[in-house]
C-alpha cells in the first residue's frame, strides 16, 4: 500500500499569490497542492485560505466552488487552518467593506476599514502597502510572556517587534480580544495582525513576502504537518526566489 505524503492543501478561488504561498511551503519543506477540489483539501495534513481582494467576491467564489462547508468542517477538524490577508477576514463573521456580506462565520467578529490617519507629521495612506511592526497584544504582555503566548504557534521563533509585509484596506476584529496573537500599529490604529484559536492560524500580513520571520511561519507549519522531515536550508536563498 502507497505512503501517503502529508501535503497542505492551498485553496484556489480565484483571489490570492498561490503560487508565492506554494514556493515557500516547499522551500521550507512542505509538499503543497494548489487545488478547488473538496476531495483533495479534505485530504490534506493541513488548509491554507490565501486571499487578496474584495471581501464579497470571494464569498461568490467560495459558495460557487461548494467550498465553504468544506472549509467550515476543515476548521473544525484537528489540522491546520491557516489565513492569510484576506484568508484572514473570510473566516470572521462579517465584513463591511463595498456594503455588509457574511463570512465563514467561523470566528466571531467583524471585518472593518481601515482609517488614514498620521504618523508624525506623514499622512499614512490606505492601502497599507508596505512593512509594519507585529508585536505582542498589550494586554498579554509580561516577562517571558511572548515564549509562553507564541511557542505552540505558527509565530514560535518570533520576536516581538518583527517587521511583516502587509497590503490591506481593512482589518479584522475578534468579538473576544484574547483571541488576538499579535497587534500592529498604523497611526492611531491598533489592529489584531493575527489570531489563534485551536487548530486555527490567521495573519493579515503576507508570511510568503516577509522575509526571514515570515518563512519562519511556514518552517513551523512544515514542523507541525512532518515534523523531523524539513531539509535545512539557507534562508537567504529562499527569499531572493520569493522576490524574483
Amino acid at each position: 500500500m502507497p505512503v501517503k505524503i502529508p501535503y497542505a492543501a492551498i485553496v484556489d478561488y480565484g483571489m490570492g499569490n498561490l503560487f508565492s504561498v506554494k514556493l515557500a511551503c516547499e522551500q521550507m519543506g512542505l509538499k503543497a497542492q494548489i487545488t478547488s477540489s473538496a476531495a483533495e483539501i479534505l485530504g490534506s495534513s493541513a488548509v491554507i485560505l490565501p486571499g487578496v481582494g474584495a471581501f464579497g467576491d470571494a464569498m461568490d467564489s467560495l459558495r460557487r466552488l461548494d467550498l465553504v462547508s468544506v472549509i467550515r468542517d476543515v476548521a473544525q477538524s484537528h489540522k491546520p487552518l491557516v489565513g492569510i490577508c484576506l484568508g484572514l477576514q473570510l473566516l470572521f463573521s462579517e465584513s463591511h467593506e463595498f456594503g455588509r456580506h457574511r463570512g465563514l462565520g467561523i470566528i466571531e467578529g467583524e471585518v472593518v476599514r481601515l482609517e488614514s490617519g498620521l504618523e508624525g507629521a506623514r499622512k499614512l495612506k490606505v492601502p497599507q502597502i508596505g512593512w509594519n511592526r507585529v508585536d505582542l497584544p498589550q494586554s498579554q504582555s509580561g516577562p517571558g510572556t511572548p515564549m509562553r503566548l507564541w511557542q505552540s504557534t505558527l509565530l514560535s521563533g518570533i520576536l516581538p517587534g518583527e517587521y511583516f509585509y502587509f497590503v490591506h484596506s481593512f482589518y479584522a476584529k475578534p468579538a473576544d480580544s484574547q483571541m488576538a496573537l499579535s497587534v500592529t500599529r498604523y497611526g492611531a490604529v491598533e489592529f489584531c495582525s493575527s489570531i489563534s484559536k485551536g487548530n486555527i492560524f490567521a495573519c493579515q500580513f503576507h508570511p510568503e513576502r516577509s522575509a526571514r520571520p515570515g518563512l519562519q511561519v511556514y518552517r513551523n507549519l512544515a514542523n507541525i504537518v512532518s515534523p523531523g522531515q524539513q531539509e535545512p536550508m539557507e534562508v537567504s536563498h529562499v527569499t531572493a526566489a520569493l522576490n524574483s
